[in-house]
Parts: structure tokens; C-alpha cells; sequence
């Protein structure tokens, strides 16, 4: 066993003592109980950073920048953010089972890549998040189970586990992806973001089916694993659109996913297409053309927060098809903005949407007819898909279709005025998604397509 695996494995027994906190919520005064769940990670971190300085202890929780200050740093931040985690959970109503499912989820996770890690010669980094993300779900069903059984006082499950297998695993998912991002000592924020985003999916109380946990689990992982593997997203960019399909197939259905697959795919094909010729020109993606979890944030990210607002509607009395055409808006905008800019970036002569002139390939803002007319083809693609998904009308389908090419406008213009001086390609294209899902739900309401498609079952 190597020194990480046995690192993890301390922390692993560390994070045991989240369990305190479902045994001591209801049973004791609030003061009482929130000194019992915090207390033993405060004194953790004190024996961190005071306590051990050298010897086998020392050796066995150190990671690699403690040995310089002689202090176990690492163990100190994990402790404390764990002890925070407790308050909310004993004092402001974080659910005990979510602050045990977030500790678990994230030491658990990190056993077994470091497991994989020790095992696995040469193993790849795709090989070694995936071992992260399913122990990290793993862990996070037993511990949503365990602190529920622990604070109800029984042995098995109270309630449905299919909303628990969904936590678990896009709870998973966050962290691989935090995880990738961020350094090894980061851990403390990793655990506090993803305690917080389970939180946050805990407070929307999914109705969910575990076929479609499970579907949603194998077909975003299958399609992730493609695009990792033909290099068109890198390890990062792959885990943020296996998370943000894995949300949309449970969340939305299996039509919502299909407009975010289509976009992911079509997009870094078209990426991919004349790369070459698009690098000559200084227009193509970097990273050989794969795309990070940035850029496919500042894609999708609009359309995420559209799928949580629908998961939603029920409780802020909004249609639930005002966010589908939202959602729809905001994919189309994507779709069409990449492809006007690989395919238009190939042809001479653009011009500047502001002005009309001539300028060089390349420059901000600039478009050429044939990018304006494969912009219009990608809108129409995922309003396509979108009329036969969800059977929607031609005013419906129009509707995405004018979402897209709004979005698609108000990137160029973006482009043209303020990206290089106030913005970044990838503020402008999140402002663009937005601009799309702004345009498709007001343009919905206003021809009354919302109404005309109350009746639409959209979580197909």
C-alpha cells in the first residue's frame, strides 16, 4: 500500500466522524448536539497543526507541502471545513444526511483514484477519475442511507433510493470534476462546494425513476468517454458535459438530453473540422481543438441553470415550458454560434457585423454569410430535434429556431464592441446562451407558445 493510498485511507476514517452529527441532531439541544458534530474536527485540526510535527503520524497524514512548515495543513483545512459543514447541518438546516454523503463522497473518492493510482501502472487519467467517481457515488449512497438511518434510528432505508442514486452520482460527478481542476490541497473547498451543490438538489426534491438514473448515468459516461477519446473535450471539459447531460436526462428527459448531446457532439466535430487550415488562419480552438471545461461551461451553463429552474416550476408557480424554451433557446445559441464561427472562419472576405467592413479572418465580431448560414442550419438542427422530441408545432419550432439566431446575433455583436476590451470569448458566449434563452422564453410568450404547449409532456 503507497503512502497516498494510506493518506486516504486516514482521511477516510476522519470523515467518519460527520457521523456524529445524525446522531446527535434531535436527540440533544441544539448547542449540545452542534458541539458534539463540530468539536472532534476542531480538535483534529488542533493535533494537526500543533500536535504532530514528525514521526509516523506525521508521515502517515502529511502530503507533500506540509513537510516544509512541519505541519499537517491539509488535515487542518479538511477538519475545519468539515467542522463548518457541521454547524449548518446541526444549526441551519443543512439535511445531516447530505453533510455525510458530501464527506464521503469526496474521501471515499479519493481512496479509490489513489487505489487505482497504486494498481494501475502508467493508468490513464480518465482510468483514475473514473475509480474517483464510482467510489465517490458509492460512498454517497451509503452515507445519504447511513446518517439517515443513524438520525432515525433504524437499519434500513426510510424512503425511496432512487432520488438518493442520483445525488450520489452527480454529487460524484462535481467532485471528479473539482477535483481534476484543483490542487490536492484544495480539498477543503472541494468539500464545501459539493456539500453545498447537494444541498442545493436535495432542496429541489427530484421526482426521479431509477431507469432513468441509470440510462442517464451510462449514455452521458459513454458519450463522454468518446469525446475524450477522439480529443474532442479534455479530461475537464469531458466531466463538465458528462455532469451537465447526466442533470438534463433526470432532471429534463431524454429529449433534453438529446439537444445537449447533439450540441456537444456536433460542436467538437465541427471543431475538429480543418483544424489545420482554421490554425494557419489563427482562429482555431487550442488544445488541439478539445474543449475545456470553460468553454463548455460557458455553453452550457445557461442551459443547466434552465433544467434546475424546470426541476423547479412546481414550487415558483412558473410554466414548466417557459424553461423549456429556455433550455431550447440556449442550445440552439450554442449550436449555431459554433458552427457559424467553424465553418465561417474557413471563407474570406468577413466583415464586421457593426459596420459591414472588411476585416481579417479571425477578428471579433466579424461574419461571413456562409458561417451566417451554417449558424441558421445549427439552430434549425436542435429546433429540429426539438419539434420531434416534444412534438412540438411550427410556431414552437420557430420559436427555438428565432432563440438561436438571436443568441447567435448578440454574440457577433459582443464580439464586435466589447470582447478583447471588457469581455472574454468566454463571457461572451455564456452572455449569448443567455441571450438565446432570454429570446426563446419572451419570444414563447409572446406568440403563446408556452400556452400551447402546457400540455406537452417535456419530461419525455
Amino acid at each position: 500500500m503507497t503512502s497516498n493510498v494510506r493518506r486516504a485511507a486516514a482521511f477516510v476514517a476522519v470523515g467518519a466522524l460527520s457521523l456524529l452529527a445524525p446522531a446527535a441532531a434531535g436527540r440533544l439541544s441544539p448547542l449540545v448536539a452542534t458541539a458534539v458534530a463540530t468539536l472532534p474536527f476542531v480538535l483534529v485540526a488542533g493535533v494537526a497543526l500543533y500536535g504532530v510535527e514528525d514521526g509516523p503520524l506525521f508521515d502517515l497524514l502529511a502530503r507533500p507541502g506540509d513537510y516544509e512548515e512541519r505541519r499537517l495543513y491539509g488535515l487542518a483545512g479538511f477538519s475545519l471545513a468539515a467542522a463548518g459543514l457541521a454547524i449548518l447541518a446541526t444549526r441551519f438546516g443543512l439535511p445531516v444526511e447530505t453533510f455525510v454523503a458530501g464527506v464521503a463522497v469526496l474521501v471515499v473518492g479519493n481512496l479509490a483514484k489513489e487505489s487505482v493510482r497504486a494498481w494501475v501502472d502508467s493508468v490513464d487519467p480518465f482510468v483514475a477519475t473514473t475509480g474517483f467517481a464510482v467510489g465517490g457515488t458509492l460512498a454517497g449512497v451509503a452515507g445519504f442511507l447511513g446518517g439517515e438511518a443513524v438520525a432515525a434510528g433504524t437499519l434500513g432505508p426510510s424512503g425511496p433510493v432512487e432520488p438518493v442514486l442520483f445525488l450520489a452520482a452527480a454529487g460524484a460527478l462535481f467532485a471528479a470534476l473539482l477535483r481534476s481542476m484543483l490542487f490536492e490541497r484544495d480539498d477543503p473547498l472541494v468539500l464545501l462546494s459539493v456539500t453545498l451543490f447537494l444541498w442545493g438538489l436535495v432542496e429541489l426534491d427530484p421526482a426521479v425513476a431509477s431507469t432513468r438514473v441509470l440510462v442517464g448515468l451510462a449514455v452521458s459516461v459513454f458519450f463522454g468517454y468518446v469525446a475524450y477519446a477522439l480529443e474532442t473535450a479534455s479530461l475537464q471539459g469531458m466531466l463538465t458535459g458528462v455532469l451537465l447531460a447526466f442533470l438534463a436526462v433526470v432532471l429534463g428527459g431524454y429529449g433534453w438530453f438529446a439537444l445537449l448531446i447533439t450540441f456537444f457532439g456536433v460542436g467538437g466535430i465541427s471543431s475538429k473540422f480543418r483544424y489545420e487550415r482554421k490554425r494557419r488562419r489563427g482562429i482555431a480552438e487550442d488544445n488541439e481543438g478539445a474543449r475545456g471545461s470553460g468553454n463548455v461551461l460557458a455553453n452550457a451553463a445557461v442551459a443547466l441553470v434552465a433544467v434546475l429552474a424546470f426541476a423547479a416550476s412546481g414550487s415558483v408557480g412558473l410554466p414548466p415550458a417557459l424553461f423549456f424554451f429556455a433550455y431550447a433557446g440556449s442550445v440552439a445559441t450554442a449550436m449555431a454560434d459554433t458552427l457559424s464561427s467553424e465553418i465561417g472562419g474557413l471563407y474570406d472576405g468577413p466583415r464586421l457585423v457593426t459596420t459591414f467592413e472588411r476585416v481579417e479572418p479571425g477578428t471579433d465580431g466579424a461574419v461571413t454569410w456562409q458561417g451566417e448560414l451554417a449558424g441558421i442550419v445549427g439552430a434549425g438542427v436542435i429546433a429540429g430535434i426539438a419539434a420531434v422530441a416534444f412534438d412540438l408545432g411550427p410556431v414552437a419550432t420557430l420559436v427555438v429556431v428565432a432563440g438561436g439566431l438571436v443568441g447567435m446575433t448578440v454574440d457577433s455583436l459582443l464580439g464586435a464592441t466589447l470582447e478583447g476590451q471588457a469581455l472574454g470569448n468566454q463571457s461572451v458566449n455564456f452572455l449569448a446562451t443567455l441571450g438565446g434563452a432570454v429570446a426563446g422564453a419572451g419570444l414563447a410568450v409572446a406568440v403563446g407558445a408556452v400556452r400551447l404547449s402546457l400540455s406537452i409532456p417535456l419530461a419525455l
